[in-house]
């Protein structure tokens, strides 16, 4: 049954046990008191009694011996003179109460001994160089053995030649001249009195081959252990230590290895320069035969050591304390292990069993106890005793026989708080004998908790796994024995768990920026949350550039100290999140260093640098720069850059310059710091051995010759010939310093000239230079292209041929052919242009597409060759037309004046006709009914659908669509309430809409429209034209009002003025049943006046390129050219068809 110690010392009887206690062998310090620790505890409170060497020992009779109150320490008191030798002996402590007594083990006290070394002559050592030497020390024995160091005037150094053995002695392998000293000390340190004690110095006179034979090399003899096995008993547990120390010249090396195994790893170690072979916490599996061996150039030797690992006794199962209720069986139960396997023995109350007081429920069966019906006076103490020669172990274990109702430990009413989703463990300490059945409930009426969702473990606890919300209540703990019946009751509650919803995130920010950590998080409205932030799981550094908000933390102005690991932790008292981020300061990366110049040779060096530190930005590349000290002091140079892995680079030099040379590294982020410079390094002078680069020959005006170069080091001087090519001319040279530019007079126009440039100094010339061949510079063409043909593909799209002109009178490079076209309206015998379109066809091309005309209209187009100087004269006006195209769509619709079974149609003519209007095409139909509930009995109403559009011979234009309400009396609408619409009704009634249809063209032409432009008005302001303007307008509308047989009816229907709205997006389609009722858009609902804006489109030269730099590819793609601001256009609606259907009705007006 579980026990609780606090409620038995408190409550219940209990035997004594022992709680502490002196160790076994007990060394003292005999300069302070003795301390002898013995503490029990058991209820009642024991009482102590010591024994001294196996008898009684009266503390009451010795005044200087004390007990400790409510203890059995005792304190012995030295300080009065009495010497702690007076109290050496083996002691033992018993503590004793009514039901039983315990004992302590046999602690055996010694004082602490330091004693000094005896005196003894030593004689001198003398030795020849090579040979080996041993000094003893051989220390005085002390309590405990003391530590053994060597010095000389100082701490004497140890090698492999040197070295002190675990026995203290001091080896030489073999002597050396520097050996020799007059003060070699052993040293013992007793740490227990602190003391230290030195031996005599020992002098040690080497003798070198100066003085007596050679040297020579000896092979290796093993000074300890001697002979060839040894044997070496060490107990389990302990640490093995193994030596072997060779003599011999060269000094011997010393390998170790275990025959027929392995050493264990792990737990094996070398030291004294692998003269010792160190095995901790050793076990029975080390036993075996350890072989060391010494080796140098002249031979071997080896030494085998037996090992044996005894064990003093070790517990197996100590004995365990027993609470038992009368009638009740158990076991005591002691095991013990050893080498040799230690005997086992029992004793009660600290009295032998074989003569302590019979009982008649014990039984002793060797290493166990067996109780059997126990009653109250059953009740002991039992000492478990295993031993054998190397040690033993005593055990105290008790047997109390109690009869006590169950207890509750666990305070009523406890509040136990989790987390949804971790376990819960719901406590039910108890305590009772015979042991109690434990039963756990929940709820006030709830049935007994069964099942696989509960643990229920052997100390009463409650585990619910994993805790859920609907888990928290009040659960009741029951503890029921044959004497008695007691339960309490717990509260637990599951609280929602802690969650970082908005976690940090890594971050990489270059130094002196703002960096800000978001920790957004969600807990149980119960519980108050701690956020904590950290660095690298230290706290944050004292810093007021450290911002902590309160779902975010904010690092100002940052710098390298702030690179590392950031983490938010979120504390409450139930549960603890965390989340972490990585913050990285890149920057700039630092200068290089320790730049070095090595190699030098009369045209190349070989200059190396340390790397500065990335910064946390990769190095991508580094870049090399000079200064000439010698020509240009001050201006540094850009010389060559290597990737950044590479920390070295073979450099060019030219001749005759003072070099230093600095690097700068370079990573994302950006440049560093030039190093330091190096050291200078001057060239010798010679001829140069290169030529400059780059040589070019380009005009700037129509009679010269620029000719440029780059200069390919500092100091030189420019040898600049040139000759007209194809022309047997002699070369024409001219030597320049310190330019990089040759204007060359007086040349004929565009013509090609062989140039080179050549390098020298006053040490001569570089290499002769290759030649390049240039043109001096060009001027305008002087010939327009000729039989300029244009073939008009399309209203939109007309092609342009040409022939090219002679190469000769282009005077320049040939960059192709301009062509300028502009469109022309004739108006009697007004002429009017419009703006100029400008193509530009690359190359020597001949023909060009001319896309983006507009229909019906007059053009004429011009062509002019392009050089590299400008254009050259134009070609003759070209004239040419374009055919008629579909119209654009109506420019408004407007429906007016509804009646009983007639509308009026009103209507602007399209903003671009595209030819000679021939007709208009109306069509409609009825839309679906619309029910309005504004008022009670209210009537039904008929809206229909108008779809309006333009036509020329070509085809009809895109259209517009309006819808308006006729006005019918309430008897008919009535008959239509009753009656749906079918198709055929429809029908009926569009046809008798279009027998007493009335129309209205209000015709925005596009000549009216150009009478009310301001360059018109401008015009009309002209006193001498005033009479012709008015008969060109008399004669426009004339020919417009002679269409239209209808014109008065039209007058009389006129709107005082036109307000545009906005554009429809309705497309008439084909008609159908299931659209008969389709509901009218919103925002299509229009008064009768209102007036729909047309349906505007863009013609657009995509296909083709625009502008001054598009460019005609081989297939005939052009660069265009406008000049003057284009017009939007609208769609040409050639796509628009007329579907079939029969509640479709067209008018055509011509």
């Amino acid at each position: 049954p579980k026990t609780n110690d606090t409620l038995i010392q408190c409550f219940l009887s209990q035997p004594p046990t022992i709680t502490q206690q002196s160790p076994k062998d007990y060394i003292v310090d005999p300069r302070e008191n003795i301390v002898i620790q013995c503490e029990a505890k058991g209820k009642p409170p024991p009482s102590f009694s010591w024994t001294r060497n196996g008898t009684h020992f009266d503390i009451d009779k010795d005044a200087q011996v004390t007990m400790k109150p409510n203890s059995g320490t005792l304190v012995v008191n030295i300080m009065n003179g009495v010497k702690a030798e007076a109290y050496e002996g083996v002691y033992q402590c018993t503590a004793r109460n009514e039901r039983g007594a315990a004992i302590s083990n046999n602690i055996v006290i010694r004082p602490s001994r330091s004693p000094l070394w005896t005196k003894e002559k030593l004689e001198p050592n003398h030795v020849r160089e090579g040979d080996s030497l041993v000094l003893n020390c051989r220390p005085p024995v002390g309590l405990p053995p003391p530590i053994i160091f060597w010095m000389d005037n100082g701490e004497l150094p140890q090698s492999e030649r040197v070295s002190q053995g675990l026995n203290g002695d001091l080896y030489f392998s073999n002597v050396q001249p520097e050996d020799t000293r007059e003060d070699y000390i052993c040293y013992a340190r007793f740490n227990h009195t602190q003391t230290i004690q030195q031996k005599q110095p020992i002098s040690v006179k080497v003798f070198s081959s100066r003085y007596s034979k050679p040297v020579t090399e000896r092979p290796p003899v093993l000074l300890t252990p001697t002979g060839s096995t040894s044997n070496k008993v060490e107990l389990r547990g302990n640490v093995l230590l193994l030596e072997c120390i060779a003599a011999g010249l060269p000094t011997p090396v010393i390998r170790w290895i275990k025959e027929g195994g392995e050493l264990p790893a792990n737990r094996t170690f070398f030291e004294n320069f692998k003269k010792t072979l160190k095995i901790i916490d050793v076990s029975e599996a080390d036993s075996g035969n350890y072989k060391c061996i010494a080796r140098n150039i002249l031979g071997s030797t080896h030494h085998v050591i037996s090992v044996t690992v005894k064990a003093s006794p070790y517990w197996i199962t100590a004995p365990r304390n027993l609470v038992l209720s009368p009638g009740e069986d158990g076991t005591l139960i002691c095991r013990a292990n050893g080498n040799p396997k230690p005997s086992i023995s029992w004793l009660t109350n600290g009295v032998p069993i074989a003569i302590a007081p019979e009982d008649p429920s014990r039984r002793v069966d060797g290493d166990t106890i067996i109780f059997s019906a126990v009653q109250e006076r059953s009740s002991a103490v039992y000492q478990c005793n295993a031993s054998n020669e190397y040690g033993y172990l005593l055990a105290n274990a008790f047997v109390n026989v109690l009869a006590e109702p169950p207890r509750i430990l666990t305070p009523a009413n406890k509040l136990y708080q989790v987390i949804a989703g971790s376990p819960a463990l719901i406590d039910c300490a108890y305590f009772g004998s015979p042991k109690p059945e434990i039963e756990w409930f929940k709820g006030v009426k709830g049935s007994i908790l069964r099942g696989n969702e509960y643990v229920f473990h052997d100390n009463g606890t409650l585990e619910i796994p994993v805790a859920q919300k609907d888990s928290t209540g009040t659960y009741t703990c029951v503890a029921r024995n044959k004497l008695g019946k007691t339960q309490n009751e717990v509260q637990l509650e599951v609280k929602d768990p802690t969650m970082i919803i908005k976690q940090p995130e890594y971050k990489v920010i270059q130094r002196s920026a703002q960096v800000s950590f978001e920790c957004v998080i969600k807990h149980d409205p119960t519980l108050i949350p701690t956020v904590i932030w950290l660095k690298d799981n230290n706290e944050l550094p004292d810093d007021e550039r450290f911002l902590v908000g309160k779902e975010n933390l904010t690092i100002m102005n940052v710098t390298d100290k702030d690179d590392g690991t950031y983490t938010c932790i979120v504390n409450t008292t139930l549960d603890s999140v965390s989340a972490s981020a990585v913050l990285t300061v890149v920057a700039r990366p630092n200068p290089p260093l320790d730049l070095e110049l090595t190699g030098q040779l009369e045209r190349s060096i070989e200059l190396s640098w340390v790397p500065g530190e990335e910064n946390n930005s990769p190095i991508t590349n580094f870049v090399i720069e000079y200064e000439d000290g010698l020509h240009e002091p001050g201006v540094w140079h850009y010389q060559t850059e290597v990737p950044g892995s590479q920390t070295t680079v073979q450099l060019k030099l030219s001749p005759y310059v003072n070099y230093s040379f600095r690097v700068i590294a370079v990573n994302e982020i950006g440049r560093s710091q030039p190093s330091e410079p190096s050291e200078q390094y001057l060239t010798k002078s010679a001829n140069p051995d290169e030529n400059p680069s780059n040589v070019q020959g380009i005009g700037s005006e129509p009679d010269n010759l620029v000719i440029t170069w780059e200069s390919n080091g500092p100091g030189l001087q420019y040898k600049v010939s040139w000759r007209q090519k194809d022309v047997d001319d002699e070369w024409t040279s001219v030597v320049v310093a310190n330019v990089s530019k040759y204007i060359v007079s007086g040349t004929p126009t565009f013509v090609p000239y062989e140039i080179k440039v050549q390098a020298l100094n006053d040490l001569g010339y570089a290499p002769e230079p290759s030649e390049v061949i240039g043109h001096s510079g060009e001027d305008l063409p002087m010939v327009a292209p000729g039989n300029v043909q244009v073939h008009v593909i399309n209203s939109t799209l007309a092609k342009v041929h040409w022939d090219p002109v002679p190469l000769k009178s282009v005077r320049g490079h040939l960059q192709g052919y301009k062509v300028s076209t502009v469109k022309s309206l004739l108006f009697s015998f007004v002429k009017i242009d419009h703006s100029c379109k400008i193509l530009t066809f690359r190359g020597n091309k001949t023909f060009g597409m001319l896309p983006g005309l507009e229909p019906f209209s007059s053009y004429k187009l011009n062509v002019r060759v392009v050089n590299g100087k400008g254009e050259g004269p134009a070609s003759p006006d070209k004239m040419f037309k374009t055919p008629e195209g579909v119209p654009s769509s109506p420019s408004f619709l407007k429906i007016t004046n509804p009646t009983l079974d007639s509308l009026t149609l009103e209507w602007g003519s399209p903003t671009h006709p595209n030819g000679v209007l021939t007709s208009y095409i109306l069509k409609f139909q009825p839309s679906k009914l619309i029910f309005s509930l504004i008022l009670k009995n209210l009537n039904y109403s008929t809206r229909y659908k108008f779809y309006f559009n333009a036509q020329t011979s070509v085809g009809s234009g895109s259209q517009i669509t309006e819808e308006a309400v006729t006005i019918m009396d309430e008897g008919k609408m009535g008959m239509y309430k009753e009656n749906p619409l079918s198709s055929k009704k429809t029908s009926n009634l569009v046809k008798n809409i279009t027998t007493a249809f009335h129309y209205r063209n209000t015709m925005a032409s596009r000549q009216v429209d150009i009478a009310t432009q301001g360059w018109f008005i401008g015009l009309m302001c002209a006193v001498a034209l005033l009479i012709l303007i008015l008969l060109i307008v008399c004669f426009i509308r004339r020919n417009k009002g002679g269409k239209y047989p209808v014109k008065e009816k039209e007058d009389a229907h006129a709107d005082p003025e036109i307000q545009p709205m906005k554009e429809d997006d309705g497309t008439f389609g084909e008609y159908s049943d299931a659209e008969d009722h389709k509901p009218l858009k919103k925002g299509s609902r229009t008064p009768s006046d209102r007036t729909v804006k047309k349906e505007d489109s863009d013609d657009s030269l995509v296909d083709y390129g625009e502008g001054v730099n598009g460019q005609f590819n081989e297939d005939g793609s052009f660069i265009g050219q406008y000049s003057g601001k284009k017009e939007k256009e609208p769609a040409e609606g050639n796509e628009s068809s007329e579907a079939p259907s029969p509640v479709n009705a067209m008018n055509s007006f011509v």
